[in-house]
């Protein structure tokens, strides 16, 4: 067995060993404790899988052969209400090892064929855990994203500098869980700051004539490892504060880009003057990573914003839009989907039929999504069109329930825009059509669901685009969209 070098950092993860034989499963449960892991055991299939669903578990190491059933036919039951266990399946023999289309449809992440040494199988639980560590990571700054967010509207509306900077320590506070926090505002030139918050005794002694000189005393005082500084700068670039907080550990590589993000989003807001020409620019930043977070909820619908903005630009000037129409479309197509940050996952990512309740919560997010960009004064115009993209020519659409030309005009463009490139785009329940297939489908719903006059010309924007679009990965896609958006 491999020396166990960081045996504390395993213990966090959590194993459930499931084989009918239990001489193998006390023999995995004493390799892994061995190495640093949690380790339960389990002999009967039926009570593995009830021991899955009301316990938590990150890892699943079973065997394929058993009774009263195989372990692919236990993989299938769990998957029906949990997505997120890593699995493992254990085999005597290759040979008896499922087809590796079953193991990819039911989401396994390897099998073992099992022998004397558990080196292998260790390897494979080892890269379950690298995975484990990285989703974790990113739920944690999604959650902190939105968290951000919901704060930063009412840091906009502040207009008293007073306000502004004792709202920010608090954000700050409640973002990043700081030990004390400092921020200090310059009036132009060197000097005493105009402007001074701190949340705690140790900062409020510190005192210099510059910006770059404080962040040098608060790092000196608290050490680089534990701070998070960084200077104010106007929109000409230049230093005019200093934004500090001590953590009680180090910070990540995550929480130090969100702080970036937030530093800037605190500048724009305390330079009152250039507020409103600046929040467009300062704030896109975090509707761009909420709208990329909308997109990691669910790996199969990933890029599918930044296609709908891209159809969608492109169908408002194939119509004869002006230019500020079109780009208003664009954004609006970016953004349409942000109000599902407000759905739970176990909702937006069910596998199974939805119950009216569910579905009910579902059709709330061109609702959220109107409003979180309403409390934007540069994204308020593109609000209702996102309230709307769900409404149907025919009135059976939703929120609103609203008809034919009632619907913004812009809502109708991106409702053909997203209609389409849900078609186009493989989801876990089916399979993706070509573009030639999801054009029928299209004209098939004309002047019921979408607009048909709109459709037609959608039909001659789609067949003249580039043949080297339709040919690219999905991936290729996103980037090629992404530079024609921005």
């Amino acid at each position: 067995m491999r020396k166990n070098r960081h045996g504390s950092e395993k213990s966090e993860f959590s194993i459930l060993a499931l084989d009918d034989d239990p001489i193998m499963t006390a023999t995995i449960q004493s390799y892994f404790q061995g190495a640093g892991y949690q380790v339960d055991v389990e002999n009967d299939p039926v009570a593995a899988i009830e021991r899955v669903r009301t316990c938590h578990y990150d890892i699943l190491l079973l065997d394929f052969l058993m009774t009263p059933l195989c372990g692919d036919q236990v993989v299938e039951q769990i998957r029906t209400f949990n997505h997120d266990l890593f699995i493992i399946l254990l085999t005597g023999h290759k040979s008896m090892a499922p087809p590796i289309r079953t193991i990819r449809a039911l989401d396994i992440q390897g099998y073992y064929e099992k022998n004397d040494r558990f080196d292998q199988l260790e390897l494979l639980v080892e890269s379950c855990v690298k995975s484990i560590r990285q989703m974790r990571l990113i739920r944690s700054y999604q959650q902190r994203l939105a968290d951000m967010a919901s704060i930063m509207p009412e840091i906009y509306a502040l207009q008293e500098p007073n306000q502004i900077g004792s709202h920010i320590l608090a954000a700050v506070q409640s973002l990043w869980a700081c030990t004390d926090g400092l921020l200090a505002i310059w009036d132009g030139g060197r000097g005493a700051p105009h402007l001074r918050f701190s949340s705690g005794d140790a900062m409020a002694g510190l005192d210099a004539e510059t910006p770059e000189l404080l962040c040098t005393q608060v790092e000196q005082q608290f050490g680089r490892e534990r701070v998070l500084c960084s200077p104010v700068a106007n929109s000409l670039g230049e230093s005019v504060g200093v934004l500090a907080i001590v953590m009680a550990g180090k910070p990540d590589f995550y929480q130090e880009q969100l702080f970036r993000i937030f530093v800037r989003q605190c500048a724009a807001s305390m330079e009152n003057t250039l507020l409103l020409r600046r929040v467009k620019d300062s704030y896109v930043e975090v509707i761009k990573a909420l709208r990329l977070m909308v997109d990691a909820k669910d790996i199969y619908t990933r890029g599918h914003s930044d296609r709908v903005s891209y159809y969608a630009g492109h169908l408002a000037a194939a119509l004869g839009k002006d230019p500020e129409t079109c780009r208003q479309v664009r954004l609006a197509g970016l953004f349409h989907d942000v109000g599902k940050m407000a759905i739970p996952d176990n909702i937006l990512l069910s596998p199974d039929k939805l119950t009216d309740e569910e579905f009910e919560v579902i059709r709330k997010h061109p609702e959220c999504g109107s409003s979180i960009l309403s409390a934007i004064s540069s994204f308020r115009t593109i609000a209702p069109i996102v309230r709307s993209h769900h409404e149907r020519i025919d009135g059976k659409g939703y929120p609103d329930g609203l008809s034919g030309t009632d619907i913004p005009e812009a809502s109708r463009i991106i409702s053909i825009a997203d209609t389409f490139d849900a078609m186009t785009s493989a989801r876990r329940y089916r399979p993706s059509m070509t573009f030639d297939q999801a054009l029928e489908k299209l004209v098939e719903v004309k002047d019921t669901q979408l607009d048909g006059k709109m459709v037609d010309v959608f039909l001659n924007v789609i067949r003249e685009l580039p043949e080297e679009i339709r040919q690219m990965e999905p991936g290729e896609q996103l980037r090629f969209f992404a530079e024609e958006v921005f």
